[in-house]
C-alpha cells in the first residue's frame, strides 16, 4: 500500500512514536510524508519515506493530488484540533479528497493504530488496497 504520513507541529512526536511502534508494518509499504514530518520520522526510525514539501508550503496539496490521482491508499494525518493552522484550506481540501475518493483517513493516534493493526494482520479489504 501507499501510505501518507502527515502531522501538525504539536503532533509530530506522536507520529514519531506511532512510526516507531509500527515500524515493521510501515516498512512493508511505500511511505510518503510532508517535508518536516517525513524528515523527523526518517531520522528517528530509519524508514524510507518519499518526502513532499512542508505542509504550509504545499505538501498537503501534493498529497491531495496523489489522492485524487489514485496514488495514495491510506492517509494518517495527526491533526492538532486546538491550534489554528495558516493553511487550513489546504487541509480541508485534503480531507475532502479522502472522502470523495474513499481513502481511509486516520486523524488521531487511536484511529491510526486501528488502521495499522488491521494492516499488520492483512485485514484490509481487497477493494481498498
Amino acid at each position: 500500500m501507499k501510505i501518507a504520513l502527515i502531522a501538525h507541529d504539536k503532533k509530530k512526536n506522536d507520529m514519531i512514536d506511532l512510526a516507531q511502534k509500527y515500524k515493521d508494518t510501515l516498512s512493508q509499504h511505500t511511505l510518503y510524508a510532508t517535508g518536516t514530518t517525513g524528515a523527523l520520522v526518517m531520522g528517528e526510525t530509519g524508514l524510507k519515506i518519499n518526502r513532499m514539501k512542508s505542509g504550509p508550503l504545499g505538501g498537503d496539496q501534493q498529497i491531495g493530488s496523489m489522492v485524487a490521482n489514485g496514488d495514495i491508499d491510506l492517509v494518517i494525518f495527526l491533526r492538532d484540533p486546538l491550534t489554528a493552522q495558516p493553511h487550513e484550506p489546504d487541509i480541508s481540501a485534503l480531507l475532502r479528497l479522502c472522502d470523495v475518493f474513499s481513502i481511509p483517513l486516520a486523524t488521531n493516534v487511536a484511529s491510526a493504530e486501528i488502521m495499522l493493526i488491521a494492516l499488520s494482520r492483512d485485514e484490509i479489504p481487497a477493494h481498498i488496497k
